[in-house]
């Protein structure tokens, strides 16, 4: 019997135990144990590569058998990944490391939300889910800026320690997450193989996003919105130094980056009845406006534009996730979440060189 504080409670405790990882500042541990930028460079496009080809069919999984389960997966994926990485001896098994890591993300990435969702549609509460996600959001930016600001933490204890501690948590998460109530879209079962069922489920899935243009174009300019201001925030770190804002500030400085992110999970609840189009094209403006600030070359108004592209991506990412909800069937929801994510991710590889381009010329 699904009871729906208990259900959302255990999700908002897995999304802060998943997010809250002294690894979160895997980058600084392993250029501290001498490993070279190309080298690390490499192991991050490895885990892109992977979680690119495994986001959409991890999606399909859960719709299939059950998002819980798929939940479960990739609380053993995240276990195994800390695991290799604390027996990690060379680069090898650094890079051996990386698929369970983005497997681990993929595998969680739709699945809590369509779990999330159809829990609350169950007892017909799903006009809560805004508030729902706004605070999944506020759980993320905080769990990241603590795990930034923790990078020292894990220099002074070692990688070996670091990985031991996310390894408990990842077992503490997998005791939360096994508590879940199971809820899986109505998928008829047939004889035909996985893979098979796997293409026919894509194929209706495409089918939708074709006979439901609106939601297509959503999906899209959403990722493209939410890809600029991700592009910025991560060349901020650069720029920033650049116009003269000291190593010790910058920590902190990012940090209130991150803040505005919550100002804009929490701002977007209180505007339930503005039309999303204005929404919209207020948000747009808005991380717009911190490209524009970015290029003053005066750091205070820098960080200012950061926390207000933030802010505004935030907001216009927790409105669209909820209106793309209400279009999406339940027996697909997973994937089609999974297909967005997807396609953020492909823009990203396309903006992400161009951007390094364009803030590299002015």
């Amino acid at each position: 019997m699904l009871n729906l504080k208990k259900q959302i409670r255990t999700l908002y405790i897995t999304g802060i135990l998943g997010n809250l990882s002294l690894t979160g500042a895997w980058v600084v541990i392993l250029a501290a144990r001498g490993f070279s930028l190309v080298q690390i460079g490499f192991a991050e496009t490895l885990f892109h590569i992977v979680s690119l080809i495994c986001e959409i069919p991890s999606g399909m999984l859960a719709d299939m058998y059950g998002r819980k389960k798929m939940l479960v997966l990739g609380n053993l994926m995240a276990i195994t990944a800390d695991i290799v990485m604390f027996l990690s001896t060379d680069y090898w098994m650094v890079l051996l490391s990386m698929p369970f890591h983005a497997m681990a993300y993929n595998f969680a990435s739709g699945s809590g939300e369509a779990l999330a969702y159809d829990s609350m549609k169950m007892e017909d509460k799903q006009d809560g889910y805004e508030k729902y996600v706004s605070n999944q959001s506020i759980i993320y930016r905080i769990a990241s800026g603590i795990s930034t600001l923790a990078a020292g933490l894990a220099l002074y204890l070692g990688y070996r320690k670091s990985y031991f501690i996310s390894a408990i948590m990842g077992c503490i998460t997998l005791c939360f997450t096994l508590s879940l109530f199971e809820i899986k879209g109505v998928v008829q079962e047939d004889k035909n193989s996985l893979l098979k069922k796997m293409i026919l489920f894509f194929t209706d899935s495409l089918k939708f996003l074709y006979n439901n243009s609106k939601a297509a174009k959503l999906m899209f300019l959403n990722s493209f919105v939410g890809a600029v201001d991700i592009l910025l925030l991560f060349f901020l770190q650069s720029k920033l130094r650049t116009a003269g804002l000291s190593n010790w500030f910058l920590g902190p400085a990012l940090f209130i980056m991150e803040l505005g992110g919550i100002c804009g999970a929490k701002l977007i609840l209180k505007t339930k009845k503005v039309k999303y189009v204005r929404v919209f094209i207020i948000c747009t403006l808005g991380v717009f406006t911190g490209v524009l600030l970015e290029h003053t070359a005066i750091t205070w108004l820098m960080v200012l534009g950061g926390f207000i592209s933030a802010m505004a991506d935030d907001a216009i990412q927790i409105r669209t996730d909820a209106k793309l909800q209400d279009m999406f069937p339940s027996e697909q929801r997973a994937t089609l979440i999974s297909i967005s994510s997807f396609t953020f991710s492909v823009i990203m590889i396309v903006l992400s060189p161009l951007a390094g381009y364009f803030f590299s010329i002015w």
